[in-house]
């Protein structure tokens, strides 16, 4: 089964309606199994498939996601295109909760994530200048506006690790550094899905001001999740308005080839295991 289109669901999102011809896809990677079962259905006549980030019921923290895995399965189903849907937190005041963003930028502030494919005698080094496709991403933002959604052009999401919100004092050096919104999931992916050579943009659901704000200087769950469900069926009409603009076949960026100059190794060097390990990604440049 060949599909150009995944999107990953993030907190509350955890189906898509108006899917046709259901199926369900089980994967396993080199790198382990995905986050949950893959959903493969028709949206508008469009193929895509569909996945769970923290898995159905939510029993992943952001640190236990197999992003690789989760990655890795995308790229084995022919998909070039990746919308992320992530709940995340606003630093800033004009983002207002219920607010969407459409991020250009990204700060990795994480600890304990795995973020490449490479390393165990195989080095590379993609480009992470601008993280997200542009061109994936100025369709993002058309869809978003065209439903009637508050959505912001751009912005720079700061990555955390979580699982815990994060302290007065870190909310306030986020701001002082001009972030824009904070979560706990986009640097690894985004990073993945450059080395898979996939387009990658996300859609940034605002649940809450943080901790920096006055009047919401106590977040919690139950406030974020209360927040989230407005949002979520605002994200799909998105999604779905999305999916429909999207030109397959016809990628004008510089996603599809990010591998091509990255790989530092002597093609003689690579050790077979790891050639074989990562065959999918490797094959176009090495045969």
């Amino acid at each position: 089964m060949q599909v150009k289109i995944g999107i990953i669901g993030g907190s509350g999102f955890y189906q898509i309606e108006g899917l046709s011809q259901i199926e369900t896809i089980d994967i396993d990677t080199p790198f382990g199994k995905p986050s949950d079962t893959f959903i493969y259905g028709k949206l508008d006549e469009q193929a895509v498939v569909f996945l769970p980030r923290h898995g159905v019921g939510h029993p992943l923290l952001p640190s236990d996601i197999n992003v690789r895995a989760n990655i890795y399965a995308l790229k084995t189903l022919g998909v070039e295109f990746v919308i992320s849907v992530s709940a995340v937190g606003s630093l800033k005041q004009e983002i207002e909760p219920r607010h969407f963003v459409v991020p250009d930028q990204l700060y990795d502030h994480t600890k304990n994530r795995i973020s490449t494919f490479f390393g165990d005698g195989l080095a590379a080094h993609i480009s992470m200048a601008h993280p997200f496709c542009s061109q994936l991403s100025t369709l993002l933002y058309s869809a978003a506006t065209e439903v009637g959604a508050t959505v912001h052009n751009g912005g720079t999401y700061l990555c955390m690790e979580g699982p815990g919100f994060s302290t007065q004092a870190e909310s306030n050096v986020y701001r002082q550094l001009g972030f824009d919104i904070i979560g706990m999931t986009a640097a690894p992916e985004a990073k993945l899905a450059r080395e898979a050579e996939m387009c990658f943009t996300i859609l940034a659901c605002s649940t809450d001001y943080d901790c920096w704000h006055p009047e919401h200087d106590n977040v919690t769950t139950e406030m974020i999740l209360d927040n989230l469900r407005t949002n979520v069926e605002t994200s799909k009409q998105i999604v779905k308005n999305l999916v429909s603009k999207i030109p397959i076949g016809q990628r004008n960026c510089t996603c599809g080839n990010a591998l091509q100059y990255a790989i530092a190794t002597q093609t003689d060097k690579i050790p077979i295991a790891k050639r074989h390990q990562l065959k999918l990604l490797l094959d176009k440049y090495l045969v």
